[in-house]
């Protein structure tokens, strides 16, 4: 039985340990990704919680780098993480490909059926880890997008805290929460998970607002 909505989890920030073994090909791209890791001076801090269908707030978000240090940390972790894209980026004779690897396909200028096609996407799979940078661009921003809490409260998902903190040099899988409705209320929480966080562009990463 899902916990409550307004339900606010704080993960113990211990050395993280992956989910578990899924077979020694999925190991290949958990290989590369302790090498990158390892190289790059990134920790992992926090367990994987394990809910099977969650949306994934990825932040800070100020270069590049995030979606390729969140790539590598999913890996690590043992978890495929799926993302947003453009449906034209499914399209053609790569578009396979770009599916396998994690996008699903919106028409990112009606933002309704942004909600509404992540919604179907939720229903129609028993596993699904959606991962939402919530400023939407690398640039500074003065507030977050509210687009993945929509999501999350149409789905009935839990949002999961992805931390990428290049002050500690850190990625940190930091708590949950079950929406409640009150997006207010809830970010006021959400926020606590990034007050401290510095992004690789320091001067574009507010915090949550």
């Amino acid at each position: 039985m899902a916990p409550a909505p307004g339900t606010h989890i704080v993960f113990a920030e211990t050395p993280a340990h992956p989910a578990a073994f899924r077979g020694g090909l999925a190991e290949l791209p958990r290989l590369l990704a302790r090498v990158w890791l390892w190289a790059s001076g990134w920790r992992m801090i926090g367990d994987w919680p394990g809910y099977p269908r969650t949306v994934l707030l990825a932040a800070p978000h100020t270069s590049n780098w995030d979606g390729i240090n969140m790539l590598a940390a999913a890996a690590w972790l043992r978890i495929r993480i799926d993302w947003m894209g453009k449906a034209s980026l499914t399209q053609g004779p790569f578009g396979w490909l770009i599916k396998a690897l994690g996008c699903v396909p919106v028409d990112r200028s009606r933002s309704n059926d942004v909600v509404g096609a992540m919604t179907e996407a939720f229903s129609n799979r028993a596993t699904m880890v959606l991962a939402i940078p919530p400023e939407g661009t690398r640039s500074k921003t003065r507030q977050w997008k509210t687009g993945f809490y929509h999501i999350a409260v149409a789905a009935e998902v839990p949002i999961t805290f992805a931390v990428l903190d290049y002050g500690r040099k850190t990625i940190r899988i930091s708590g949950a929460i079950w929406p409640s409705g009150d997006y207010a209320a809830d970010l006021a929480l959400i926020a606590t998970h990034y007050a401290t966080a510095r992004g690789k562009h320091a001067d574009k990463f507010a915090g949550a607002h």
